[in-house]
């Protein structure tokens, strides 16, 4: 029997429905491994204790009471730092936002507490969600970095000390940071989750992301955060399925394109020998594996990327900046005031590439059931005065595509590695199909050595 902070998601969420676990005990078993493993991982910013425990007591009485749940009813989940919630500080990881406290919730906040969840509390965020580190450790091993910019969601995930949180990503900021704790990480197709009170880095390139310990966790909360937002202009027009059902039916053997070029270079020895494993080791279950190449426009991806990016965020900074400058980390000073000079025709032509890409990445994953690559170049670093390498995130954020991240075993040094599936647009369901079947047949299965005895 799994004592309560070990509880997925789901398990979570049907024990509850069944009356045998209670959603006080629940949140009073996160509180206490958080009051336990925190001081060395830095994974929280702010819980309020009272509120949490308030919630659950809530959620614990509407069971007892009969009244309709929802699905995560009484499930506590932590939300990165950048997410507005009503009456709760929301800091960002700057001391230009470390008084805010805003009077609304984000519409994904607004869903998660409509679906039954508690929010648990805000985890650390670099700053703004960009690239100065966080002082968030790695759960696997201390003096590793766990990514970033969703870093204290990633380690917060990977300890134990919730089942689910919410990330972001405009370059890797929610796969690589779950790559590099051992978890799963969803970056859904751009727009499926409303960023609709969500401080932003890049309206044309940020995501709403998922980080869980399973896939089935992470279908389920897309499910539940989903949806047509009107509050959001670049939110997605398209029906929601149900993300589990879809999952079910998709998880078989899959054609899977595996992707040599640039990612076998840009890979460690070690990174892409693990890849081709595993690649072997799901062709031996049934999959059908075929390398399939880059279109000629992926060449360009990383620069149209970070030029967009560096003028968008400029643009969401630029009166702060002019008065408060000093009070901004040095990496995203840096990329703000490089996007205040990019010159208007760099910017639109980088618009310009980056919906070309899109385009011949759509028709590139069509060719198959997924897409697969190496998750990261290599396992984290051990250094925290990093946030890792965004590269293999990158052309699938640029492009607005379905990614889901997937833990596969362990480097040399006792490092997690992982994989990444990508699919076509706004097919989700594929993805996280293809992503379970490979998480029950090679999926890493262990949880990290703190917390752990």
């Amino acid at each position: 029997m799994p004592e309560l902070h070990e509880l997925s998601v789901a398990e979570a969420a049907a024990q509850i429905r069944e009356g045998t676990v209670s959603p006080v005990a629940l949140a009073e078993s996160l509180l206490a491994r958080i009051d336990v493993l925190d001081a060395d991982l830095q994974a929280w910013v702010t819980i309020d204790r009272d509120a949490v425990l308030s919630a659950a007591r809530e959620r614990e009485a509407e069971v007892q009471r009969g009244d309709p749940l929802g699905p995560i009813h009484g499930v506590p989940v932590g939300l990165k730092d950048i997410f507005y919630t009503e009456g709760m500080l929301t800091a960002c990881g700057s001391r230009v936002y470390s008084d805010f406290v805003p009077d609304f919730d984000a519409t994904s906040v607004a869903k998660i507490k409509a679906g039954g969840g508690i929010i648990l509390g805000k985890a650390v965020t670099t700053e703004f969600a960009t690239s100065d580190p966080s002082p968030t450790r790695n759960p696997w091993n201390l003096e590793h970095t766990p990514g970033g910019s969703s870093s204290g969601s990633s380690a917060a995930v990977a300890a134990r000390m919730v089942p689910a949180a919410l990330g972001s990503q405009t370059g890797g900021s929610t796969c690589r940071p779950a790559a590099y704790n051992g978890i799963v990480g969803v970056k859904p197709t751009y727009g499926r989750i409303s960023r609709y009170g969500v401080a932003p880095v890049s309206w044309s390139l940020d995501h709403v992301g998922i980080l869980t310990r399973t896939v089935a966790d992470a279908a389920l909360m897309l499910t539940v955060l989903s949806g047509e937002d009107d509050n959001d202009p670049g939110s997605l027009r398209e029906p929601v399925p149900d993300f589990v059902a879809q999952m079910v039916e998709y998880d078989r053997p899959p054609r899977i394109g595996l992707v040599r070029q640039y990612y076998q270079d840009y890979a460690t020895p070690e990174m892409w020998a693990h890849t081709e494993a595993i690649a072997n080791q799901l062709a031996e279950a049934g999959a059908e594996v075929e390398e399939i190449p880059l279109p000629d426009s992926f060449a360009v991806v990383h620069n149209f990327q970070r030029i967009v990016m560096n003028v968008e965020c400029a643009g969401f900074h630029e009166v702060n900046h002019r008065v408060r400058a000093a009070d901004y980390g040095p990496r995203i000073r840096a990329g703000m005031e490089m996007g205040m000079i990019m010159p208007t025709s760099a910017y639109l032509k980088a618009q310009r590439l980056r919906r070309q890409f899109r385009a011949d990445m759509s028709e590139m994953v069509a060719k198959v059931d997924v897409v697969m690559t190496p998750a990261i170049p290599a396992p984290a670093p051990r250094d925290l005065n990093t946030t890792g390498d965004a590269a293999f995130q990158v052309p699938w954020t640029a492009a607005g595509l379905p990614t889901v991240v997937v833990s596969t075993g362990l480097s040399e040094l006792g490092m997690p590695m992982a994989v990444q599936f990508g699919g076509p647009w706004a097919q989700e369901g594929r993805v996280l199909g293809a992503a379970q079947w490979c998480e029950r047949i090679a999926g890493l299965g262990e949880a990290p050595p703190i917390g752990q005895g």
